[in-house]
């Protein structure tokens, strides 16, 4: 649970095994840090982006957007350093910023990108390689979910491929009425898109809904196994 937010009250009663359980979550924080991908701060995913961190902040619900910008993003050299540091080689200040959020404490995770050649943008990708396998421990049981934008096609591949950063880190994919996509080529045309700006709200409430419920769960999350490692080499 995250300390930074809006004050947000809940109270669960619950019977089980013929006693009561009252745990009551008094001014609960939450936060949702949102990663635009895209090198335009304030273009359409950016629009799409603000759609669902509204819905976030009306659920109660503490927002911040991170955008990668237009300065060139390294990728991952494989040197091993975050292993033995727990964070990147690289000073690049999109990394930073997703670490220090992290580290603060965030209650789940947007990433969104622009759809290039049916797949997000390479500097989000080169960014997002490096934050995974860094600081997957801290990512680990956060809910989750992507938002793609596109001209015309392509949005789907964006979509699952963002979403597979999700599913090997042990998070929920949060979900919404349609896939996380939303279309528009100029700067604003994101806000034309009734069917998507709508994806964009529902999902805002979604990730607010189950950030709720895994807050108040009982048995707290999956304890895993250690992890086994096989290599396809005979």
């Amino acid at each position: 649970m995250c300390l930074s937010g809006q004050s947000f009250l809940l109270s669960l009663i619950f019977e089980k095994n013929m006693r009561i359980f009252v745990p009551n979550i008094l001014f609960m924080r939450m936060k949702v840090l949102l990663i635009n991908g895209s090198p335009k701060d304030k273009g359409n995913t950016f629009l799409a982006l603000s759609e669902v961190a509204k819905a976030l902040n009306e659920e109660g619900v503490e927002t911040e957007i991170v955008s990668i910008g237009k300065q060139p993003v390294p990728g991952c050299i494989a040197c091993g350093m975050c292993g033995r540091t727990g964070k990147c080689t690289f000073n690049d200040a999109p990394y930073f910023s997703i670490l220090r959020a992290v580290k603060e404490g965030i209650d789940g995770l947007v990433v969104g990108s622009p759809v290039y050649y049916g797949g997000p943008n390479g500097s989000l990708c080169a960014l997002l390689d490096r934050v995974f396998y860094s600081l997957s421990n801290h990512l680990k049981f956060l809910p989750a979910a992507s938002v793609v934008v596109c001209r015309r096609g392509g949005a789907s591949a964006a979509f699952d491929r963002l979403n597979k950063y999700f599913t090997i880190t042990n998070m929920p994919v949060v979900s919404s009425q349609y896939w996380n996509m939303v279309y528009g080529q100029t700067p604003g045309q994101a806000s034309l898109d009734e069917e998507g700006m709508q994806t964009m709200r529902t999902l805002g409430h979604n990730m607010a809904w189950m950030i709720r419920q895994l807050n108040i769960a009982a048995d707290g999350h999956p304890q895993l196994e250690a992890p086994l490692r096989t290599n396809f080499i005979r």
